[in-house]
């Protein structure tokens, strides 16, 4: 009995140690590039460096800076806000619309090719996205403004107006996003047992109390993880910014992300920027708790 109890616990030590081998290699690797250059941002962010000198320490200087002298740093931190607070309810009300609409024709070729269409948005590359719809906003002969055209409207000059460049990178990142969320849904729609449908309908339910009553209950552990993902895609939208307005017009479509692109590459200050990487490290993982700790509450009622 003992003996096999050895063999045992030897058995598990051994398929442990093997199991730590194949992991080291991600492991060095994250230490190395990740972890590691985590660490030695957080200690620039004290310092002031340009790349091309030495790092001087400063202390709390970029911190202070950025909080009291930085007049652009409020500004772009509303304009990511506002991505966030416009892309995340829309995409999630249309993701699981369109979700709800594919899973009703679950069989057949239409609704795979439907699938395939509205999910090949969310896998193209952002920059040939962005080089796409920055001909669809183009004033004078892009798409929308000729369909505006059409019914005797003159649509706006879209990624050069203070007031139209922002709704029109929501437009593109809607359109471009919608898809991945989609699948997401279609997903936990095809884990909700039909017994309950056909339950509800026996009670008398119509077809709006069964999706508020049992499909959106039903989603909630899909719903929570889709939040969390588009929270943090839209607090990180670089790439069509970089691509159609370069933060412009005016700085009405900088973000935090641009800003600390701007300071790194642009203006080689390399101490600020990683400042501002932090305290936007920071607002995010707050940002995550508290969806954690309303999630926790709701579901201990």
């Amino acid at each position: 009995m003992i003996r096999t109890t050895r063999k045992k616990y030897s058995l598990k030590a051994k398929e442990a140690r093997l199991g730590w081998l194949f992991v080291l290699p991600a492991l060095i690797g994250f230490s190395i590039f990740t972890f590691g250059a985590i660490i030695r941002s957080l200690y620039y962010s004290f310092t002031d460096w340009d790349l091309l000198t030495k790092p001087k320490f400063v202390g709390l200087k970029n911190y202070i800076d950025i909080f009291t002298n930085d007049k652009y740093f409020y500004k772009y931190m509303g304009n990511t806000f506002f991505f966030v607070i416009t892309l995340v309810p829309i995409v999630l009300v249309l993701s699981l619309l369109l979700a709800v609409l594919i899973n009703k024709k679950s069989k057949g070729l239409s609704s795979k090719i439907y699938r395939v269409i509205l999910f090949l948005p969310s896998i193209t590359s952002t920059i040939a996205v962005s080089m796409v719809w920055m001909w669809i906003f183009n004033p004078n002969m892009g798409l929308i403004n000729n369909i505006l055209g059409l019914f005797g409207l003159k649509g706006p000059n879209w990624l050069n107006d203070p007031s139209w460049a922002k709704p029109a990178l929501v437009i593109m990142r809607v359109w471009q996003m919608s898809g991945y969320y989609m699948i997401m849904f279609l997903t936990g729609l095809q884990t909700i047992p039909g017994g309950l449908y056909e339950a509800a309908k026996i009670d008398g339910a119509n077809k709006a109390q069964s999706f508020f009553r049992i499909t959106i209950p039903m989603l909630a552990n899909t719903t929570f993880a889709v939040v969390i993902m588009l929270v943090v895609e839209a607090f990180n939208m670089f790439e069509s910014i970089f691509i159609m307005t370069s933060g412009g017009p005016l700085g009405s479509t900088s973000t935090m992300m641009y800003y600390i692109y701007e300071k790194s590459f642009i203006e080689y200050k390399m101490g600020y920027a990683s400042a501002l990487s932090w305290i936007f490290f920071i607002i995010i993982f707050i940002i995550t708790l508290i969806q954690y700790k309303f999630r926790n509450e709701r579901e201990g009622e």
